[in-house]
């Protein structure tokens, strides 16, 4: 069990009252009473104590590197606690980045532990369940929130306070917690796992938005390696950023994904200036599935690693649950 701090350890730690992360992973455990009925051997690693919009890409590659560690040294189960500011970020980031069969756990919660019925405690036991099930050897990172088992791929935080705020749009939680057992319903196809290069790598992110005209545009793509352009819809963009669009995608790759929360972008429907054929001919890179935030974290672990634009472009084929024939 690695903490890192977020909702799920933090106490009253200003003036105001304001909670701030201080809880180590022994006081997490010690509001579990009901620890002691799984049969777990538990170890414990304080890795970090931050709000989870301090988590960036560096935290991650150091945790990968832990987990490879611990996994090694004969770790049955991994369960990572974090803010869910990020946890569909940072999830995906290690299912794409870590390989084998342990199964990787991650949870938090959307109330503090000072709060009435703070969901921290169940989520974390039910998360050790997940972890210590043989049921989830093969399913990659996975995120467990109210009884819920979500794939990383997957999974959102579609609320900003309630204690139902993880769904998985574009499918369904793959499992639950019933009676204090794990329930499997479905195994997300498996992607191999891709280097984590170390490369120093800025990846931008922008919305399309009703009358753009993107003026801005240009001066943030300058400082950006590589871009995830959050159309409209199926994919689309108004017509007058077409011509930037086209131009930065020759110089860097740059990805095409739906602002939409779910749903693909699509190849072939649309055929007018600004649509997904029109962009996709033009060199934008399909994302499938992937919504934005998980098409960013992709896209920089590729261009960290140093991957070309064919790899690239292979890479959210095969990741974004679209299969090009």
């Amino acid at each position: 069990m690695l903490t890192l701090g977020g909702t799920i350890a933090m106490t009253p730690g200003t003036e105001s009252g304001a909670v701030v992360p201080k809880l180590a992973a022994a006081d997490l455990l010690r509001a579990i009473p009901e620890l002691a009925e799984v049969n777990v051997d538990l170890t414990t690693h304080d890795f970090r104590r931050l709000p989870s919009p301090d988590i960036g890409f560096g935290v991650m590659a150091e945790l990968a590197t832990v987990i490879e560690r611990e996994i090694a040294a004969g770790a049955d189960g991994i369960v990572v606690t974090q803010g869910t500011d990020t946890i569909e970020e940072t999830s995906y980031f290690l299912d794409r980045t870590i390989g084998g069969d342990t199964p990787i756990v991650m949870t938090g919660a959307m109330r503090h532990p000072t709060q009435a019925s703070p969901d921290g405690p169940a989520n974390l036991l039910s998360a050790i369940r997940v972890a210590a099930d043989p049921n989830a050897r093969g399913l990659g990172c996975v995120v467990v929130m109210s009884d819920e088992i979500h794939a990383a791929r997957y999974v959102r935080k579609s609320h900003s306070t309630s204690t139902n705020a993880f769904t998985s749009p574009n499918a369904a939680p793959i499992g639950h917690i019933v009676e204090n057992e794990f329930v499997l319903l479905s195994r997300p196809r498996p992607c191999p796992p891709l280097p984590r290069g170390t490369r120093t790598t800025s990846i931008g992110m922008v919305h399309a938005a009703l009358g753009d005209d993107g003026s801005w545009l240009r001066p943030f793509a300058e400082h950006t390696d590589g871009l995830v352009i959050a159309g409209f819809g199926g994919g689309h963009v108004p017509s007058r950023l077409v011509p930037l669009l086209h131009e930065l995608a020759d110089a860097k790759p740059v990805v095409l994904a739906s602002r939409t929360g779910s749903g693909p972008v699509l190849r072939r429907t649309y055929g007018y200036p600004g649509s997904e054929q029109d962009l996709l001919s033009r060199g934008l890179i399909n994302a499938g599935f992937l919504d934005p935030f998980k098409a960013r974290v992709l896209l920089h672990v590729l261009v960290a690693a140093g991957a070309g634009r064919e790899e690239i472009t292979r890479a959210f084929q095969d990741s974004g649950e679209i299969q090009v024939s």
